[in-house]
């Protein structure tokens, strides 16, 4: 038995989409993946960013360099607390009665309330991240959590509803980082710096790189 390490497969630069995933009316950014049974549905996923198997996402704007496990849901899209139903007979009406059209007005309202996830953020296995929230730039959603509330930079949120547990950088650090805003770096750069990336930790990466922007050290 041969023994040894396993290379992984360079992504294409246009994306990869994987077995049974389904994808309505969303756009992929550079060296993505969407993992296989995933739904998207008026997505943007930024460069670099990748989910794993059977997400669910909608109406949803996510940065680059988002890591998002497997079962996660993103943009749950509601129904209308206070009609006299709840149920969607009311605006996926073409369903149950011919000739009679969906409506476009609810469907146009729920699309509008977008879910944001920043630049360089990971969502944990089975989390849930409600409409209308801003996940910071940097930010962790622990596994399970359902996050209703935006989530600041660099903040670790986790439990039902989700909280603040701690924060992964020290204020300033996070400050610095996001003025760095690395995620911006071209595929060259990023490639050129990868052995900083995975041997300095943040202070000393910042110490190194602030005020150099795209340019090669």
């Amino acid at each position: 038995m041969q023994t040894g390490t396993t290379m992984t497969p360079q992504l294409p630069e246009d994306g990869l989409v994987h077995e049974g995933a389904t994808m309505v009316d969303s756009v992929l950014g550079r060296y993505t993946e969407v993992g296989a049974g995933s739904r998207f549905d008026a997505v943007e996923l930024g460069d670099y960013s990748y989910c794993d198997r059977l997400c669910d996402v909608a109406n949803t704007t996510v940065g680059r360099f988002a890591n998002i496990a497997s079962f996660v849901r993103i943009g749950a899209t509601d129904h209308p607390l206070d009609r006299a139903s709840l149920h969607h007979f009311m605006y996926r009406s073409a369903k149950y009665w011919e000739g009679e059209p969906d409506d476009a007005e609810w469907f146009a309202k729920r699309r509008a309330r977008r879910t944001t996830i920043g630049h360089d953020t990971w969502i944990g296995h089975a989390a849930q991240i409600k409409p209308d929230v801003v996940i910071g730039n940097g930010a962790v959603v622990a596994s399970g959590a359902i996050v209703t509330k935006d989530v600041p930079p660099y903040a670790i949120v986790a439990g039902v509803p989700a909280r603040i547990i701690r924060f992964r950088q020290r204020p300033e650090i996070a400050a610095r980082l996001e003025r760095l805003a690395w995620w911006d770096w071209d595929h060259e750069t990023l490639h050129a710096r990868l052995l900083d990336f995975r041997t300095l930790n943040a202070e000393a990466f910042l110490d190194k790189y602030e005020g150099e922007g795209r340019s090669d050290a």
